[in-house]
């Protein structure tokens, strides 16, 4: 959520904010119903004083045996008490009115996020790790997985298309890679473990920014809550409607859990393969931090994403999103992509987002200085540390062997039960 404030001090800034995300400008439009707002808030509150004021004369003009006046002034107050109600539904309608013209609107770019429409005018930031050569044709996951262990069929026949059944191998390796990833993230990067609940609230997703405008990329229960597209959703509302003593911060947090997407708008993208699912695991890191540290820490979240591909030895890019590609409440977005020999490119495996004070506005959580009078909000961050299906992908398609094995890679040998590669059903 925008700050109101922030618009009426330098409406032309925040015209150009837009801009850079391909908007038209709206300040105009949103400070015309702000005035409107404020004029008839103010007229409500000069209703109510005076209410008050011919209420306590009623008594001295009665006390004064004054009866014409005392009676003036009970039909002033009973005009009021008439007139005040109207006014008060008008003052909900026009507010809610307001807050859904600002909720609507994605965050701001940062300053040093490069313009641009969409992901060509992403930048590279770095490299790391050399593609393999192999001696023979790399395959794509999809054609040589299934006789891993990698079943779309079966998951097909309960559950329709962008499903997977995962049987023997294949699924020791999805779960060692979730486990992995969590110990390491749970270990130096310091994100504490947490198991959190999988549907929330209409309030929830709107703090993360997931409602109102993505409503139809969500699943939603029949008592009306909704499925979570990622951890962040249930990790960044832990501390939503709170007052954070500065001594708690930096909070952060980490949670494996599956995840649910609609995929509403990727129809005819990444059809083949387990890419692109409805359901699929994640590890997520959330931060709350205080607002002069989310720049460091959105470097130190995406290092901790680094580490996990560089000790699995795949190779992957850095890339710094432009302000047309970044996500609605992102205002600077790290996407790491990893190489896929079998699709001879690479492809986004974790994206790590600084959201400034967004989200916190959308949840009202704040903090509150050591020594300092009144409240500031907190910054959120969120990341993949990793999206475990994709690394799984990744594994596949890099440690693929000609005769259709796939070795493990070394840093999840402890996690496989003895298990060194995963060979071929015969």
């Amino acid at each position: 959520m925008h700050d109101i404030r922030l618009i009426r001090d330098n409406p032309a800034a925040f015209d150009a904010g837009l801009a850079r995300r391909g908007l038209a400008p709206l300040s105009a439009q949103i400070l015309a119903a702000d005035a409107s707002l404020r004029a008839l808030q103010t007229e409500i509150q000069a209703s109510l004083a005076r209410r008050n004021e011919a209420s306590k004369l009623i008594g001295q003009a009665m006390a004064q045996g004054d009866k014409d006046r005392a009676e003036a002034l009970k039909a002033e107050v009973a005009g009021l008490k008439t007139t005040l109600p109207a006014k008060e539904e008008a003052e909900r309608e026009q507010l809610a009115a307001l807050q859904d013209l600002l909720a609507a609107l994605p965050n701001l770019p940062a300053d040093d996020v490069p313009d641009g429409e969409d992901e060509d005018a992403n930048v590279e930031i770095s490299r790391w790790g050399a593609p393999r050569t192999f001696d023979f044709a790399p395959q794509e996951h999809a054609d040589f997985a299934p006789a891993l262990g990698l079943d779309f069929e079966t998951a097909a026949k309960m559950s329709g298309a962008r499903f997977a059944f995962l049987k023997g191998q294949m699924a020791r390796l999805e779960r060692a890679l979730g486990q992995f990833m969590l110990d390491r993230q749970t270990g130096e990067p310091g994100y504490v473990e947490c198991a959190t609940p999988l549907m929330v609230r209409d309030e929830a997703a709107f703090g993360t920014t997931q409602l109102p405008k993505f409503r139809e990329d969500l699943f939603q229960t029949t008592d009306g809550r909704w499925l979570i597209s990622t951890s962040e959703m249930s990790l960044t509302n832990a501390v939503r409607e709170e007052i954070l003593p500065e001594s708690e911060l930096p909070i952060r947090m980490t949670a494996l859990t599956p995840c649910f997407r609609s995929e509403a708008g990727s129809a005819g993208r990444d059809t083949r393969g387990y890419i692109r699912q409805h359901q699929f695991w994640k590890v997520e890191l959330v931060s709350i931090v205080r607002p002069e540290d989310s720049d460091a820490e959105l470097e130190r979240k995406t290092r901790a994403a680094e580490k996990i591909l560089e000790e699995l030895d795949l190779p992957y890019r850095k890339m710094l999103l432009c302000a047309g590609d970044m996500g609605f409440a992102a205002r600077k977005t790290y996407d790491l992509e990893v190489w896929l020999p079998g699709q001879d490119s690479y492809r986004e495996i974790s994206s790590c987002s600084n959201c400034g004070d967004f989200q916190a506005r959308r949840m009202n959580t704040r903090f509150r200085r050591e020594d300092a009078k009144g409240n500031e909000f907190v910054h959120t961050l969120n990341g993949s540390g990793l999206a475990v299906g994709r690394t799984l992908v990744a594994i596949l398609e890099n440690y693929q062997q000609a005769d259709g094995s796939v070795d493990i890679p070394a840093a999840l040998l402890p996690y496989m039960g003895g298990l060194t590669k995963l060979t071929p059903a015969s």
